[in-house]
């Protein structure tokens, strides 16, 4: 069931109109949040994947964060999906923790699942193949549901009944950052600017979407929280690639052909699926109106990197910004944490989170 034009927090509560609970709009919500994607989304996950190469496990990451501890976030502080969840209810002052760190904790870890958990990996796509050539290895969005699998394995363990398993992961939110990756390999594995060909590539990726969607269905989700794919064109790495250092618009794009294909995607999973709930937040506008208006979205500096020169990493010895807050990108791709703060409160709230 699609809900045009609606708040995501308008969207959970009319969402768990279930008879299972019931929620206004500043109470806690007592059911879990599940979160798979990619970096945008890492909380740490894989710091506790050896042979991940995509980290944010050292400085200057985290720099913002509590003790500036560099948490596996790619950003100076949270990243949009701790803002949400805390936005979500009084409960949540972060992301739940990654799956792996939870798993590590056997005495605990069935009872911690009661209340979620993240699964995304930086560096992870859509498609079974993305990030790998790039960072050697990433834990997919297929093996994410997978992980996903066991987590209701273990909570039907914990409950004892099925049916109380079935009640409570229809009740929980799911939240999905994904897309990115795709597009940022797609010059480097297509060798073309072709619109048409871009089209179709765009298409066959929503459509393995559409496919991982209907996975989580069969495992009991019902209350999908979808973002799209932010304007990656306008970030530092895609702008010190043109010459004119303005956005590369074949990424924007792409960016919105990924939008009004998934409109289409969770539209039919909707009509298809009994019970399917969705949100589809529209990160792009939400970005490209923070670079197209910086100073009525409190911005001082909207292309540049705050940390590095937009083709490094983050890290130590790269310039860093002092004045963090003015920056809408942390790094070459990712925003700071005050822009993901701001981006979360217009997808829950308002602009950005029409479907």
């Amino acid at each position: 069931m699609a809900i045009p034009a609606q708040k995501l927090l308008v969207f959970v509560a009319y969402a768990v109109l279930t008879g299972i609970m019931t929620l206004s709009v500043r109470a806690a919500i007592d059911a879990p949040i599940f979160i798979f994607g990619d970096s945008n989304v890492d909380v740490g996950t894989n710091n506790l994947c050896k042979e991940c190469g995509a980290k944010a496990n050292h400085p200057y990451n985290g720099i913002d964060f509590p003790f500036s501890k560099p948490t596996g976030r790619f950003s100076n502080g949270k990243n949009i999906v701790d803002h949400i969840a805390r936005l979500l209810g009084k409960y949540y002052k972060l992301s739940p923790p990654p799956f792996l760190a939870l798993l590590s904790h056997k005495s605990t870890f069935k009872r911690n699942l009661l209340r979620g958990a993240n699964f995304a990996s930086g560096g992870a796509g859509i498609l079974k193949e993305t990030g790998f050539k790039h960072f050697h290895k990433v834990i997919t969005l297929e093996e994410q549901i997978e992980q996903f699998a066991t987590v209701r394995e273990n909570i039907t363990e914990l409950l004892g009944s099925p049916k109380a398993t079935d009640d409570l992961l229809q009740s929980s939110i799911y939240i999905f950052n994904v897309g990115s990756n795709e597009l940022i390999e797609y010059p480097f594995a297509h060798n073309t600017s072709d619109p048409e060909e871009l089209k179709q590539y765009i298409a066959n990726v929503t459509q393995t979407y559409a496919i991982h969607l209907m996975n989580m269905y069969l495992l009991g989700a019902r209350k999908f929280a979808v973002i799209g794919i932010a304007p990656l064109g306008c970030a530092p790495a895609a702008r010190v690639q043109n010459a004119t250092g303005g956005c590369a618009e074949f990424m924007n794009d792409g960016a919105r052909l990924f939008h009004v294909s998934m409109q289409s995607v969770l539209t039919d999973l909707s009509l298809m699926l009994k019970g399917f709930k969705y949100s589809l937040g529209n990160l792009y506008t939400v970005t490209m109106n923070a670079i197209d208006n910086p100073r009525g979205n409190g911005f001082k500096e909207v292309i540049s990197a705050c940390c590095g020169n937009g083709t490094t990493d983050c890290k130590v010895g790269v310039n860093l910004c002092s004045n963090r807050d003015d920056y809408l990108f942390w790094d070459k791709f990712h925003p700071t944490d005050r822009a993901s703060k701001q981006a979360a409160l217009a997808l829950v709230y308002g602009e950005g989170s029409k479907c």
